[in-house]
């Protein structure tokens, strides 16, 4: 019998209906209030984009079945008891198998320490400690890399600049960014410059100008600041009302609006942020331009330059439930998620190690760039070093 265009049209559409459309709940833990919110809350909100968009274009493709996601979000204040907490209730209490979100590295370790005995899988987006990708946690990925890798860069662009003599101001009780400071000072070193100062503030603090004046009586050729967005602006103004006319460099990921919330765009004029290669609008790719725009749409307000960590991960998530063909074998999943090449949709400009998104540690790596401050816009001016396959190896070596 022969099949004519109609009838394999109807054949078609016989066994779409058969089809089951399902819902998937996936889990965010992450910070939606408090000082790491300006992190975690855009991180939930292009986790909830990026379903929308998956939703939209016709679900996860699972044999017969096809599963819209609906996402489940928590608040975890950046807090490792409320993120312990927020985990157990979207495991026990709701169900939820795929767990991403986490933008703060303390509250992101505390869940790290169990989750591999949990029938579940948990993506990391922003937290940025080393200690999370070096456990051998099977079930667990993260999309951003440890901050060691992009300080060692931002050393060796330092110290090209000429820099001999660096202050640093940071958050330096917060591991991952004192691990930054010091893969920056190795490489500031082996060039010849040193680090003069080692001031600290806490993620509350806003008048910077006693560290500030410190620093100004060493006569440094440049200053480090590391840390949250908010403190970081404080700093940039303070350091310019403070009449000290150095080069700033920083590592802050912050988006311009969240900056001139505190800092004039004068007083921010020539900062540096030294980050991985994160959403910057004016060097976006046309995934990240698409981003922008949709985020904007729906939320109403820009997106951060390190949200898309987490929209990239529901790809990324999307991708390794249709290669492992189940939602219920999360041990099949999180193998397929160390197997998958980088999705089409992301956003981030990941570096794969042999040719896959992730790692055997189960860590991507985006390159590294030098980003700067000029007339209102944060601008990518260049590339940073950022050996992927090497920083792979090394970490491959470690126990924390």
């Amino acid at each position: 019998m022969k099949l004519t265009a109609m009838t394999a049209a109807l054949a078609l559409m016989a066994g779409a209906a058969w089809a089951e459309e399902k819902t998937l709940d996936i889990g965010v833990s992450d910070a939606l209030t408090g000082g790491g919110a300006v992190y975690g809350l855009p991180q939930t909100n292009a986790v909830k984009l990026a379903a929308k968009e998956i939703n939209a274009s016709g679900g996860i493709k699972v044999g017969d079945d096809v599963y819209m996601l609906n996402v489940i979000a928590y608040d975890d204040k950046a807090n490792p008891t409320e993120a312990s907490n927020a985990v157990r209730k979207l495991i026990d209490r709701d169900g939820v198998k795929y767990i991403l979100g986490f933008c703060c590295s303390g509250a992101t370790g505390a869940v790290a320490s169990f989750i591999e005995f949990e029938d579940a899988v948990m993506l990391v987006g922003n937290a940025a400690e080393r200690s999370i990708t070096t456990r051998e946690i099977p079930n667990l990925t993260r999309t951003r890399p440890p901050a060691d890798y992009t300080g060692a860069a931002a050393g060796t662009f330092v110290a090209e600049k000429g820099h001999k003599r660096v202050a640093v101001l940071g958050a330096l009780d917060v591991g991952f960014y004192a691990s930054y400071v010091d893969a920056f000072e190795k490489e500031l070193e082996k060039a010849g410059g040193e680090i003069v100062s080692r001031e600290a503030f806490g993620l509350k603090d806003r008048d910077m100008s006693p560290q500030l004046t410190k620093i100004r009586g060493q006569e440094p050729d440049a200053i480090l600041v590391v840390g949250y967005v908010e403190p970081a602006a404080f700093i940039y103004r303070q350091a310019v009302e403070l009449g000290i006319d150095v080069p700033r460099y920083g590592f802050t990921s912050g988006s311009e609006e969240q900056f001139t919330r505190v800092a004039t765009s004068e007083q921010m004029e020539g900062v540096w942020d030294l980050r991985p290669t994160e959403l910057t609008l004016l060097s976006a790719s046309e995934n990240g331009k698409a981003y922008h725009a949709n985020y904007t749409e729906e939320f109403g307000i820009a997106p951060s330059p390190s949200s898309p960590y987490s929209y990239d991960q529901t790809y990324a998530l999307k991708d390794a439930i249709e290669a492992a063909g189940t939602v219920e074998d999360t041990e099949a999943v999180a193998a397929a998620l160390r197997d998958i090449a980088v999705p089409d949709e992301v956003v981030m400009q990941y570096l794969p190690v042999d040719e896959k998104m992730f790692d055997q540690n189960g860590q991507a790596y985006t390159s590294n760039g030098a980003f700067q401050w000029q007339s209102g816009n944060w601008v990518f001016v260049q590339d940073l070093p950022s050996d992927a396959a090497a920083y792979s190896a090394f970490l491959s070596t470690l126990d924390d």
